[in-house]
Order: structure tokens, then C-alpha cells, then sequence
């Protein structure tokens, strides 16, 4: 009968652990796809800044920069949750990397968050330059300059942790089988090809942003697999086999 009762706690327990599991990849998936499409629509909102008379219309369009504010706070958000739900199912399967993962995310979502600041900074320059009755615009158009240069070497920036982040995952998934090998390798490969593209931006090399497409596509099949299907049935590691 003790034998009985002892199963039945640890099917118990064991059945409670795949519930908590199978959340966790429902509201991982829901994060990357919120992630993505928020972060995609924001730029329809604060596109105007690279109008050549940005000055004027950022202001006139200060509605739509403040959705884009909220939208890259709700992307950055998202970004940050991805790891720490994550966390209790990889730290199972490699704790080190599991951290890692969460490191390089917030880095990620810092820089989203530098880019908000800049975008609300950008809003009241071109208001007061709006406002203002001084012929001399001298000072708008450099501070102006300097806002849009620390907008994209953000923006390019950004992407060195992503794809770090998207490498880490990439090889725990793998390793751990919790999906398809398929899967975990499309999305390592993805990274690897990105941080490249984002290295060879920096020098100079071109429009390079071809490569982002692998770990995109990559990043909404991992999402729509994790709604769908789940994580698979949990593996042996040295912490199952203790218990």
C-alpha cells in the first residue's frame, strides 16, 4: 500500500510538472509571436522620423510616436519575459546557459528601452524647434543628428545580444530534445547567420538584412509549435535520475 501511495505522489507530482511545463511553452509562444508583431508595427508609427523635414513632422505626428513609445515598451516587455518563464524548464537541462539566455535577452531589451528614450527625446526636440521662433536652427539639426545616430547604432546593436540569445536557446532545445532536433538546429543556424549579418553591417558590407530571415521565420514556427504542441515528454537528466 506505501508502495501505491508512493507511485501515485510521484505520478502526481510528475503530472503537475508537465502541466507547469505545458504553460510555460503556451505563454513562451504567445511572448515571441506579441514580440514580433509589436516590434514590426512600431515602425509604421515612428517611421516619420526619417522623413527629410523630421524636425516638423515628428511633432505633427506625436500620436503616432507615442503608440510606437508603447509598442517598443510592450516588445521590450515581451523580451524579457521570454527567459524568465523559460528559465524553470532549461535550468533543468543546463542552468549556465539557461542564465545566459536571460542576460543576453535583458541586454536585448535594454536597447529597446534606450531606443524609447530616444524616440521621446526626439518628440521634444521637434516640438520645441516647432515652437520655436529662432532663426537659428543650428543646434535642432545637430542634436538632431546625434538623436537619430544613437537611434540606429541601437537598433543595429540590438542585435548582436538577439542573436547571441537565439544561438544559447538554439543549443540547450537541442541538447535538452524538448522540440524537434530539426527545430532547435534551424533556430541555432538562424542565429549564427544573423549575428553575421549584424558584423557585417557594422563594417559596411551592404545590405546584408537577408540573413535575418532564417531565425524570423524560425521564431514564429517555434511559437506557433509551442501553442500547438508543447514541449516533448521530458528527458533523463542528472536531476531526474537523483530523484
Amino acid at each position: 500500500m506505501m508502495e501505491n501511495m508512493t507511485k501515485n505522489n510521484q505520478l502526481g507530482r510528475e503530472n503537475e510538472k508537465s502541466d507547469a511545463d505545458r504553460k510555460a511553452a503556451t505563454i513562451v509562444g504567445i511572448l515571441f509571436i506579441i514580440a514580433t508583431v509589436a516590434s514590426i508595427a512600431s515602425y509604421f508609427f515612428f517611421k516619420s522620423i526619417y522623413d527629410v523635414d523630421y524636425l516638423t513632422t515628428v511633432s505633427a505626428n506625436e500620436s503616432q510616436m507615442m503608440i510606437a513609445v508603447l509598442l517598443l515598451f510592450i516588445t521590450a516587455a515581451s523580451i524579457v519575459g521570454i527567459p524568465l518563464v523559460l528559465y524553470p524548464v532549461l535550468k533543468k537541462h543546463n542552468e549556465t546557459l539557461a542564465l545566459g539566455y536571460i542576460g543576453a535577452r535583458t541586454l536585448e531589451g535594454l536597447f529597446f528601452v534606450f531606443n524609447i528614450i530616444t524616440l521621446l527625446s526626439l518628440l521634444s526636440l521637434s516640438q520645441e524647434y516647432v515652437s520655436s521662433a529662432s532663426a537659428n536652427t543650428s543646434y535642432f539639426q545637430i542634436s538632431g543628428s546625434l538623436l537619430m545616430a544613437e537611434f540606429d547604432w541601437n537598433s543595429l546593436l540590438l542585435n548582436i545580444p538577439f542573436a547571441l540569445s537565439a544561438i544559447l536557446l538554439g543549443y540547450v532545445l537541442y541538447k535538452s530534445r524538448l522540440i524537434p532536433k530539426w527545430l532547435a538546429v534551424w533556430g541555432f543556424i538562424g542565429g549564427a547567420l544573423w549575428l553575421l549579418g549584424t558584423i557585417l553591417t557594422q563594417f559596411g558590407q551592404g545590405d546584408v538584412t537577408f540573413l535575418a530571415a532564417p531565425i524570423a521565420i524560425q521564431e514564429m514556427v517555434f511559437a506557433v509549435w509551442l501553442i500547438v504542441k508543447g514541449f516533448n515528454a521530458p528527458v533523463i537528466t542528472p536531476e531526474s535520475q537523483a530523484e
